[in-house]
């Protein structure tokens, strides 16, 4: 994508904008701790003549109202990092061991930053503009608190929108899916509880690893034989978890899984068909189990409206050659859901271009999105408020 399609207002303060993010890479915090990413986008909010609000924990809101016009929209960033070591070896690397901004969101908060202050300079719009800064994206609900502390009550929206970027996707190009765009992300944790003993004599044990085993390879059939082949579904276990001895039978074992879908009446299905395999395996061998299943996010389910219109404006902004070919579905969760459980909007995707892939120690957010991704932001508000 060349720079000629960076808006030209924004040209101008970009190595800040750079700047900044690379300050946040080398200070990550993981979700509902980012502290400092709170206090300088409150700051930088502030200083540009945003009403800037806290919301669930750290969160922010920041609102702008220009003219008389009635229609609100809101732009959503999330802002924490996650558990990983970095091994990226940059002069910006993390400075806190362990803490990585490995999924972008560092980007997508420096992003989403940039177009406020491009949108304060201007003031190109009629309406009210509220900038969303998300904590706790990775997993911990940050969209749901700040949508049960009345994030809709509060800072009422005609529609919201967030953005992802997805390495392997060529630098710059916008994807835009209405209906279902990210999986429900759902996880368990199951218990096998036997009878431990000498491993020589397993007729007087009753073996949690043998039992194990047989859910696992039941579990494999949800997808391949339970639904529909054009459905879509995944259910990997990650991890397997019993005993220390070469000789003893254990009194327990442990499984965790991970369970992926964008349907909600599949998501029903494949709880239930873990619950049942869990407990009528476990019967089959003399034992005893039980599954705890946490759901963590719904699919991500755009509006066709909203997502027709930010593809039109992506046209308008960049040509149609910034619009990457069709793509199915990710199966990758985000907590957004629970915003467009609530208001109608979108989220879509803008390339990262030849990156590593998110959540690994070599990722890096691509700092030529940036001014890509406030131009159209910038856009975006600017037409929805016309």
């Amino acid at each position: 994508m060349s720079g000629t399609k960076i808006n030209a207002q924004i040209l101008p303060f970009l190595p800040e904008m750079v700047a900044i993010r690379h300050q946040l890479h080398i200070s990550p915090e993981l979700g509902f701790e980012e502290e400092r990413t709170s206090r300088l986008v409150a700051e930088k909010l502030a200083g540009w003549g945003f009403e800037v609000t806290k919301i669930a924990g750290t969160g922010l809101v920041g609102t702008l109202r220009c003219g008389k016009g009635g229609r609100t929209i809101g732009l959503r960033a999330d802002m924490d990092a996650l558990p990983v070591y970095e091994e990226t070896n940059l002069p910006y690397a993390s400075k806190n061991s362990g803490r990585m901004h490995a999924c972008g969101h560092d980007g997508h908060t420096t992003t989403l930053l940039a177009a406020a202050r491009y949108l304060a300079e201007t003031r190109n719009f009629n309406g009210t503009v509220h900038v969303i800064f998300q904590p706790a994206e990775e997993g911990l609900g940050g969209a749901h608190k700040m949508v049960e502390e009345g994030l809709f009550e509060r800072f009422p929206c005609d529609a919201v929108y967030g953005f992802h970027n997805v390495p392997g996707i060529p630098l710059g190009q916008f994807c835009f899916m209405p209906g279902a765009v990210t999986a429900a992300s759902d996880r368990a944790r199951i218990i096998v509880r036997g009878k431990s003993g000498h491993g020589a004599q397993p007729q007087n044990a009753v073996d949690p690893i043998v039992v194990g085993a047989a859910i696992v390879s039941s579990i494999q059939t949800i997808i391949s034989r339970n639904i529909d082949p054009q459905e879509a579904g995944v259910v990997t276990i990650g991890a397997f978890l019993s005993g220390e001895a070469f000789n003893i039978i254990p009194n327990e074992a442990e499984l965790r899984l991970t369970a992926r879908s964008y349907a909600p009446e599949l998501r029903d299905f494949i709880e239930q068909r873990l619950r049942d395999i869990v407990h009528h395996q476990a019967a089959v061998f003399g034992a005893e189990a039980e599954l705890d299943y946490e759901r963590i996010t719904p699919a991500c389910h755009n509006n066709a409206a909203m997502t027709e219109f930010a593809e039109a404006v992506a046209t308008d902004t960049f040509g149609k050659a910034a619009l990457a070919a069709p793509r199915k579905p990710f199966t990758f969760g985000d907590d957004f859901a629970f915003m467009l459980e609530k208001c109608p909007g979108s989220y879509f995707f803008i390339g990262n271009g030849d990156s590593a892939d998110l959540h690994n120690s070599r990722y890096d957010f691509n700092d030529a999105l940036i001014g890509i991704g406030a131009s159209f932001w910038g856009a975006l508000v600017e037409k929805f408020l016309a």
